[in-house]
């Protein structure tokens, strides 16, 4: 990148909490954050611990119409009330793009039983069941002038709201974006489906999540809920979180159901454009991906083991704690980075065994990989 974009503000909320220090401080633990959800015929997921009214009394707004929204929209309006210097940013052109994998989950399966029963139907079901009311929420709340959009595109959707931010800066479209990703997937549909693909946890053990664990017999992945937003810059004024210095994309065919290859090529052509410009020997961490399946941790590692065949850089990951949150994930993994960068600090993966600890935390690469055939890899550093 010419210019390297800078991120000036973040905001995240998980199952780790949402004030950095107490984030940071469940990141040094080696404990996860998963329980037995009884609405979900005791799968494992790893919920935020605020209800939808708690979540409600923590944002500042009077409308009424802000109740209707689903869970997935209100985990990304308190992440946009949580953002900092937005005021400085007032009279610029700020745009909006937050994704999600599965947008509007827990309304959406709602109004379709009630659908199928026959029974009153709510006319704020089609508004609020759209997966742009995400950023246009977002929009109307922070009462920007900017675009307001979203997408989805599975597990990548977070890390390419970022593409999209920097993409709409160099186009001088506008002059700063929020971006990110926000997922709310513990429904019983959402479980039904993961359950159907045969890759969620049944283990028992202390880590029933095993991201990142090569060589294990079952599949493991876990889902969890969360959102982050950050506020890209080209040119800020004042001190930055960090920068983003590379970026690559990659897409491959589909060969099965998860489009995935066994040594993710996908993944290997991200990393080859982000490395024609920068040298992949000053890459300290990278946060892997791995959601927990057999299949899809060991492409991962394959793809990392081809990029760089004589020294892999830290390994870590979150997914082992907090779990897979779908369009959310990139953005989580990026608020880890941002942590470290803070802190330089890197925390231990209870899967990756025998590493040695990075002389130095100064860039880290952020993989996402999602159903469709499509990687992203983001370099952010400081």
């Amino acid at each position: 990148m010419n210019q390297p974009i800078a991120i000036t503000s973040f905001s995240g909320i998980s199952s780790l909490g949402n004030n950095p220090k107490s984030v940071w401080n469940e990141y040094k633990n080696n404990s996860h954050f998963f329980t037995k959800i009884k609405e979900l015929d005791y799968n494992w997921g790893s919920k935020v611990n605020y209800t939808n009214e708690e979540l409600l009394n923590q944002i500042p707004f009077d409308e009424k119409i802000y109740e209707k929204l689903d869970r997935t929209v209100l985990f990304a309006l308190f992440c946009a009330s949580q953002l900092k210097d937005i005021d400085s940013l007032k009279d610029k052109i700020i745009g909006v793009n937050i994704s999600s994998s599965r947008g509007a989950t827990e309304l959406w399966e709602k109004y379709h039983s009630q659908s199928l029963q026959n029974e009153n139907f709510s006319l704020l079901a089609s508004p609020t069941t759209s997966l742009g009311n995400i950023s246009s929420w977002i929009g109307q709340f922070l009462q920007l002038n900017g675009i307001s959009f979203s997408h989805s595109m599975t597990c990548s959707s977070a890390l390419i709201s970022i593409l999209n931010g920097i993409a709409w800066m160099n186009a001088n479209m506008c002059d700063a974006m929020i971006v990110g990703g926000s997922e709310a997937p513990l429904t019983p549909f959402t479980i039904n489906q993961m359950n159907a693909l045969k890759i969620y946890s049944k283990d028992e053990d202390e880590f029933p999540c095993k991201a990142g664990k090569l060589g294990k017999e079952r599949n493991t992945m876990i889902l969890g809920e969360g959102a982050g937003l950050c506020i890209l810059e080209k040119n800020p004024v004042g001190k930055s979180l960090c920068y983003i210095k590379g970026f690559g994309f990659g897409s491959e065919k589909i060969r099965n159901a998860v489009s995935l290859s066994k040594n993710a090529c996908n993944l290997q052509l991200a990393y080859k454009q982000i490395f024609e410009k920068f040298p992949k020997e000053e890459i300290d961490v990278i946060i892997t991906h791995t959601p927990g399946t057999i299949k899809g941790d060991l492409a991962e590692i394959e793809a990392i083991k081809a990029t760089f065949p004589d020294k892999i850089p830290y390994l870590i990951n979150n997914k082992w704690k907090l779990g897979h949150t779908f369009g959310a994930s990139g953005i989580l993994s990026l608020e880890l980075a941002i942590l470290m960068l803070q802190n330089l600090e890197v925390i231990e993966n209870p899967f990756y065994a025998n590493q040695e600890k990075p002389k130095r935390i100064q860039n880290i690469l952020i993989n996402s990989m999602g159903f469709g055939g499509n990687a992203i890899s983001i370099l952010v550093g400081i």
